[in-house]
C-alpha cells in the first residue's frame, strides 16, 4: 500500500468505538486517582483517631506507594503473560478489597495493609491502562487518548476531594474523626465495581494478540479501530517489530538504543514525582490550614485543585499531539520551578498570605497537568518495543512509585524539620533539572507510530540521529 493511502486511511478511525474502549480502560486511572487522593481528606482525622506522629502519618500515606511498587513489578508479567485486559480485571478486584479493608480498619496496622493492597491495584492500573490505550489508539491521536488516562486520574482525585468535602461539612468533627474517614475509603467500592464489570465489554490489545500468535483476532480489532486498509498496514508493521525476538529481557534491554530508552524512562518517572505535585496533593488541606484557612475552607480549596486538574488535563489532551511532548514538558517544568520558588518565599513570611498560597498551588497544579502529569505517562507508553513493552514500563513505573514513596514518606517530616520554605525550594531545583534533561536528552515522539519509535531507538545504536 502506498504511504499516501495509509495516511489517508489513518484519518478515518472509528472514533465512537475507540473512545468507548478508551473511556472504559481509563477507569483504572480514575480508581488510581481516587485511592491516592482519598488520604488528603482522611489524614487529619486519622491523626486524631489513632494519635499518629508525623512519621506514622507519612507511613499511612506512603504505604499505597509501596504497594504500587509491587503492583508495577507484577503488572508487566501479568500483562505480557495473560493479557492487558485480564490484568486490569485483577486490578479492579484489588481496588474493591482495598476500599473495604481500609474502611473497616480497627488499627493503623490494618489501615496500612489496606492502603498497601490498594497500592498493588494502583500499580497495575498505572502501568496497564496507558499501555493498553497506547496499543489500541490510532497514531495521530494517540497522545490525546493516552492523555485521557491522566484525565481519569485527576477526575478520580476531583471526585474524592468533593466526596471528602461533602462528608466533612455534613457532620461534626468528632463524627468525622471516628466514622467520616471510613466513608471516604468505602465510597471507592462504587467505581471499582463499575470498572470491573465494564472491562467485559472491551477487546484485548491487538499488539498483545499479535505477540501471542493470535493474528486473526488482532486484525479484527484493528479493522474495527481504523478500517481494513489501515489495519493491514498496522499488522505488517507489528509483525516486523516482532520478527526479532530477544533471547531474554536482559538481552533486549542491554542493547544500546533500548538501554538508552529505558534509562530515559526511569529518569522521567523519578522526575515526575519530584515536581512536588504529590506532596501538595497528599497534604493539601494541611498546607491550606498552615496558610490560615479553616478546616472546611481548606477542604473546599482542595476541591478547587481537583477541578483545575480536570480542566487542564483536557487542555493537555487537545494540544499534546499538536504542540508535542517535549516543548510542553520543558516549558512547564520551568514554570513549576518558578511557582515553587515563590511558594517557598510565601512560607517564609511572618504572616502567610492565604490567597497567595492558594494562587501558587493552583498555578503549580496547572503547569503540572499541562506537562509532567500526563506527558510522562504518554512518553513511557510509547518508547519501548512491543516484545518487552509491559516489562520495560514496569521497570520505569517501579522507579516512579519508589520516588512517590520517598516524597509521601518524607514530605511531612521535611515540612516539620526544615519548614515549607526550604522544602518547596528543593522541589523547585528538581523542576529546573528535569526541564534541562527533557530539552537535552529526550527525543520527540509525537505523531510517530510505536514501531517507528522503536526503529529510531535501534538506529541510534548504529550512531544515527534520532
Amino acid at each position: 500500500m502506498m504511504q499516501a493511502e495509509v495516511a489517508q486511511a489513518e484519518y478515518r478511525p472509528n472514533l465512537g468505538y475507540v473512545v468507548t474502549v478508551v473511556v472504559i480502560a481509563s477507569l483504572g486511572g480514575l480508581l488510581f486517582g481516587y485511592d491516592t487522593g482519598v488520604i488528603a481528606g482522611a489524614n487529619e482525622f486519622l491523626k486524631s483517631e489513632f494519635h499518629m506522629s508525623a512519621a506514622t502519618t507519612g507511613l499511612v500515606s506512603s504505604s499505597i506507594d509501596l504497594g504500587a511498587m509491587l503492583g508495577v513489578l507484577i503488572a508487566g508479567f501479568l500483562g505480557d503473560s495473560f493479557g492487558r485486559k485480564k490484568a486490569l480485571s485483577v486490578a479492579g478486584i484489588i481496588f474493591i478489597a482495598s476500599s473495604l479493608i481500609s474502611a473497616f480498619a480497627p488499627s493503623v496496622g490494618v489501615l496500612v495493609l489496606g492502603r498497601f493492597i490498594g497500592g498493588v491495584g494502583i500499580g497495575l492500573a498505572s502501568l496497564l491502562s496507558p499501555l493498553y490505550i497506547a496499543e489500541i489508539a490510532p497514531p495521530r491521536i494517540r497522545g490525546r487518548l493516552v492523555g485521557s488516562n491522566q484525565l481519569a486520574i485527576v477526575s478520580g482525585i476531583f471526585i474524592v476531594y468533593f466526596v471528602n468535602a461533602a462528608i466533612v461539612s455534613s457532620h461534626t468533627t468528632a463524627w468525622n474523626q471516628t466514622t467520616g474517614w471510613r466513608w471516604m475509603f468505602a465510597m471507592g467500592v462504587i467505581p471499582a465495581v463499575i470498572f470491573f464489570f465494564l472491562l467485559f465489554l472491551v477487546p484485548e490489545s491487538p499488539r498483545y494478540l499479535m505477540k501471542r500468535g493470535r493474528e486473526e483476532q488482532a486484525i479484527s480489532i484493528l479493522e474495527r479501530v481504523s478500517g481494513p486498509e489501515r489495519a493491514r498496514w498496522d499488522v505488517e508493521e507489528i509483525r516486523k517489530s516482532l520478527e526479532v525476538v530477544p533471547d531474554s529481557l536482559f538481552q533486549e534491554l542491554s542493547r544500546p538504543g533500548i538501554r538508552k530508552a529505558l534509562g530515559i524512562g526511569v529518569v522521567l518517572a523519578i522526575f515526575q514525582q519530584f515536581t512536588g505535585t504529590n506532596a501538595v496533593g497528599y497534604y493539601a488541606p494541611m498546607i491550606f490550614k498552615a496558610a490560615g484557612a479553616g478546616t472546611n475552607a481548606s477542604f473546599y480549596d482542595t476541591v478547587w485543585i481537583g477541578a483545575i486538574k480536570v480542566i487542564f488535563v483536557i487542555v493537555l489532551m487537545l494540544i499534546v499531539d499538536r504542540v508535542g511532548r517535549k516543548r510542553l514538558l520543558v516549558w512547564n517544568g520551568m514554570l513549576m520551578a518558578l511557582f515553587l520558588a515563590i511558594l517557598g518565599v510565601a512560607f517564609s513570611l511572618p504572616h502567610m498570605i492565604t490567597w497567595l498560597v492558594l494562587a501558587l498551588v493552583f498555578a503549580h497544579t496547572i503547569a503540572y497537568e499541562l506537562s509532567w502529569g500526563g506527558g510522562v505517562w504518554i512518553v513511557l507508553s510509547e518508547i519501548y518495543p512491543t516484545a518487552i513493552r509491559g516489562r520495560a514500563m514496569a521497570i520505569a513505573s517501579f522507579a516512579l512509585w519508589f520516588a512517590t514513596y520517598l516524597v509521601a514518606q518524607f514530605f511531612p517530616i521535611l515540612l516539620q524539620a526544615i519548614g515549607g520554605t526550604w522544602t518547596f525550594w528543593i522541589f523547585a531545583l528538581f523542576c529546573i533539572a528535569m526541564a534541562v534533561f527533557m530539552q537535552r536528552v529526550v527525543p520527540e515522539t509525537s505523531k510517530k507510530t510505536m514501531e517507528k519509535i522503536q526503529s529510531d531507538w535501534l538506529q541510534s545504536e548504529r550512531g544515527s540521529s534520532l
